[in-house]
């Protein structure tokens, strides 16, 4: 019973690593950026710079007359207009073990979505979260605007 109780801690714990490990997950980084741009990580806000690594969860906030490149591990581009905003919520790209995922929440303003691997191999797995729908990703290039 002892090595029954032993174990099962072992796998919680296994999982409990897992689970840490995906939140700190590098899923891309920033490319490119022109005025303001805030990275809001842990409820902290702090100035990105191109090659800053994104996780999942982070938000990125662009201001006014600004804008942003983001590039995905599979390729998949972000361009972020002027005073927009969006959270990670999820990324998984594991073509070894066929595990795909990508979910974002759009707030507020523009952006051109450029399909990398992701599109190709799982387009069923991509979806984007407005504040008044949730968009799953069938083609390869959008414009999305939220005013």
């Amino acid at each position: 019973m002892k090595r029954i109780w032993i174990v099962c801690m072992l796998v919680f714990s296994a999982t409990l690593v897992n689970a840490g490990e995906m939140q700190d997950q590098d899923i891309g980084f920033l490319k490119s950026k022109t005025g303001t741009v805030a990275l809001i990580r842990a409820g902290l806000e702090r100035s990105v710079e191109p090659g800053q690594h994104l996780f999942v969860t982070d938000t990125i906030v662009t201001g006014p007359q600004s804008s942003a490149g983001v590039v995905f591990q599979d390729g998949t581009v972000l361009t972020l207009g002027a005073v927009t905003s969006i959270e990670m919520q999820k990324y998984l790209f594991n073509p070894k073990e066929e595990q795909y995922g990508f979910e974002f929440y759009m707030k507020r303003g523009e952006l051109i979505y450029s399909s990398g691997k992701l599109g190709k191999l799982a387009p069923e797995k991509i979806n984007v979260k407005t504040p008044r729908a949730t968009v799953g990703v069938r083609g390869t290039r959008f414009l999305l605007s939220i005013r």
